[in-house]
């Protein structure tokens, strides 16, 4: 890696709404990494996420995309997790193996169990008659098993006292659930 590279600001492909993004963001703000954004509308006609330019960055044509340290990254959870090894100040993950197991487990039911299939690209293809039904179902299944995870993890946040990447993922998850689909979760601890 040169010099410049290591020096120069990361800039984040980012659309505003984006619940990935949202994570990523939360995580660079709390770990104070300054950084740049540079907005991906998902929503203009086409979705500049598909343009020819982009698609060198993500070949996915999702976002977040995150470059730094002369590295381009994509997929939240594997970006969220470089910042935890490459800048350890301000931890998001526990020094406990047990409590760093758990904030895992809290993120994959977002990332993998709730976010991507209520996501704009599912939504559509389920159609417009059925998207909401289909959201609400799993956006209802993975909440019902984070509440099962945070009755015994949770204590000022997700795991314990602490924010951690597990905090990074539902925040937003939630926000994205009322917004969109209505949804209220109320934590029953």
């Amino acid at each position: 890696m040169s010099l410049s590279a290591a020096i120069s600001k990361p800039i984040l492909y980012s659309y505003w709404r984006s619940s990935c993004s949202w994570r990523v963001r939360i995580a660079l703000n709390l770990k104070e990494i300054p950084y740049d954004i540079k907005p991906i509308s998902l929503i203009k006609a086409g979705g500049e996420q598909h343009c020819n330019e982009y698609r060198e960055v993500n070949a996915m044509e999702q976002v977040p995309a995150l470059q730094i340290d002369g590295h381009t990254l994509i997929e939240s959870l594997s970006i969220m997790h470089y910042l935890e090894e490459t800048r350890p100040q301000r931890p998001l993950l526990p020094q406990d193996v047990h409590k760093r197991a758990k904030v895992r487990e809290i993120c994959e039911v977002v990332a993998s169990g709730i976010q991507p299939l209520q996501n704009l690209v599912v939504l559509i293809h389920v159609g417009e008659e059925k998207k909401k039904e289909w959201a609400q179902h799993w956006i209802t299944r993975g909440f019902r098993a984070i509440e099962k995870l945070l009755s015994t993890s949770a204590g000022k946040f997700c795991v314990g006292d602490e924010i951690t990447m597990a905090d990074c993922c539902l925040v937003p998850q939630v926000f994205n659930a009322r917004r969109k689909f209505g949804y209220v979760w109320i934590f029953r601890a």
